[in-house]
């Protein structure tokens, strides 16, 4: 698990929860598991990628594990083991000594990343194997002995915005493959940001497909991907996944999650409804000055390009080591010399500061990438004047990864229209990128977060 500040992914050895009752709350925990490398001596220390156990035809439980093989010439490394137990919890031996059952280069060439394995059983004991990421997903079936090829693996391109993380699993004679998904844009039923990933899901009438899509099972969680795992129990059915919930958790320091699925029987096939997500109680809310999260917001380059999410403006979250969607960013190839951002309020609120926190890759100055603005200035929205009005203060000089404060003479106002100029090198323009910009009230008060599925507008203009 990755520290705080960290991302990548940290993942030396696979833990294990158990439990007889999903709903209790009460699990057994196996903090050390299996390493790779104990159980596979081709494979490197660490990378303990998300595998699969599955219990085989023999009775026998079968681990199927991406890890990184030791020594490898193949332009990527990750390859997939097989280890066999006579118990779920171990001990684990290597049912493939010689090597991974698929690399790159093993048992037929891929150009693919060899992880993320997912395993189905048939009713008639068949065997099927899926794989793959980053838009590219395998299958095959395989022998009785559980690692060997039988046949030439099929590429599956029928699943929209197919990203990682593949489940298979079959209910009521239909195949279901669930999976990370991250066709993004701002009409997107996935996601807005390409980073985050919602669970999607397709059907077929047989195990290697073909596969029709058939829409959305798990909105984006707070870690930006997840990984599904669905499974039938005593009668009812479950998915568990991660997220970044827990104290402390972030995108690659994510925390289990586990939730009903609910079916639609009455079309054909049986659709799988969306996950109702079980949360903690949230905090007691705090008074606080910011009213940010309670303004729609609109910028000038909406739609937001789909690695930012404009959201992140007013969440409230400040991380040590963002990824681009916990920003609003505006990098594009040819990057204009100004850009805005509006918040907008559904009645006139007053206002006597502003604190806005801005992210970069460059220094100031820069004529690329993303560097802090040159200059930047608040304006506040005139109903009487029907124009945007320059609010007077002494505005620092912006300053990445640290809040930049201004304090000014309280205005009444609906909107608030941050403004900034761009870092130049006298050639082209860098980019703006912020991660929360907080809008200030006199005093704390309590405020209710807005629902930021609705733009503003760029004029102020009334919502409907």
């Amino acid at each position: 698990m990755a520290e705080p500040g960290v991302n990548d992914f940290i993942m030396p050895e696979w833990q294990m929860l158990e439990t007889s009752d999903p709903k209790s709350g009460k699990w057994t925990h196996y903090p050390h598991f299996l390493k790779p490398d104990d159980v596979f001596k081709w494979a490197t220390p660490g990378r303990a990628y998300a595998a699969q156990i599955v219990q085989g035809p023999d009775k026998r439980f079968y681990l199927y594990a991406p890890v990184m093989q030791q020594g490898s010439t193949n332009k990527d490394g990750f390859a997939i083991g097989v280890a066999v137990s006579d118990s779920p919890t171990g001990p684990w031996v290597d049912a493939h000594p010689s090597g991974p059952v698929i690399s790159q280069s093993y048992p037929v060439a891929n150009d693919i990343q060899n992880i993320d394995p997912t395993v189905l059983i048939d009713d008639d004991q068949r065997v099927y194997l899926y794989w793959g990421t980053f838009g590219r997903l395998k299958g095959v079936e395989l022998e009785k002995d559980m690692v060997t090829f039988k046949g030439k693996p099929v590429d599956v391109n029928t699943l929209t915005g197919f990203f990682e993380a593949p489940w298979i699993f079959k209910r009521k004679g239909t195949y279901y493959m669930a999976y990370a998904g991250n066709k993004a844009g701002p009409d997107s039923e996935c996601t807005e940001a390409v980073y985050y990933a919602c669970i999607a899901y397709g059907t077929a009438k047989s195990p290697l497909g073909p596969w029709t899509y058939r829409g959305v099972m798990l909105d984006p969680v707070s870690s930006t991907t997840s990984h599904p795992g669905i499974v039938e129990y005593k009668g009812e059915w479950y998915i568990a996944y991660h997220n970044a919930d827990a104290k402390n958790g972030g995108h690659f320091r994510r925390s289990v999650a586990v939730d009903k699925v609910t079916w639609d029987d009455t079309v054909s096939p049986p659709a799988i409804e969306l996950v109702e997500t079980t949360k903690a109680p949230p905090p007691a809310p705090v008074p606080t000055r910011n009213l940010a999260p309670a303004a729609r917001i609109v910028a000038s380059n909406s739609p937001v390009p789909v690695q930012y999410w404009i959201r992140a403006l007013n969440d409230g979250k400040v991380r040590e080591a963002p990824l681009p969607p916990d920003t609003w960013g505006t990098w594009s190839p040819n990057n204009p010399k100004q850009q805005w951002v509006v918040y907008q309020w559904e009645q006139g609120l007053k206002f006597n500061g502003s604190r806005i926190y801005f992210w970069g890759d460059q220094p100031a100055g820069s004529g690329i990438g993303v560097a802090p603005p040159k200059a930047w200035h608040l304006e506040y929205w005139s109903d009487s004047d029907r124009k945007w009005t320059p609010i007077a203060a002494q505005y620092p000089t912006a300053t990445l990864n640290t809040f930049n404060d201004v304090a000014f003479e309280t205005v009444t106002t609906r909107c608030l229209r941050a403004v900034f100029e761009a870092s130049t090198d006298g050639k082209t323009y860098a980019a703006v990128a912020a991660q929360e910009w907080e809008a200030l009230y006199p005093k704390p008060v309590l405020v209710e977060a807005a629902d930021t599925n609705i733009p503003a507008s760029a004029t102020c203009a009334p919502s409907e």
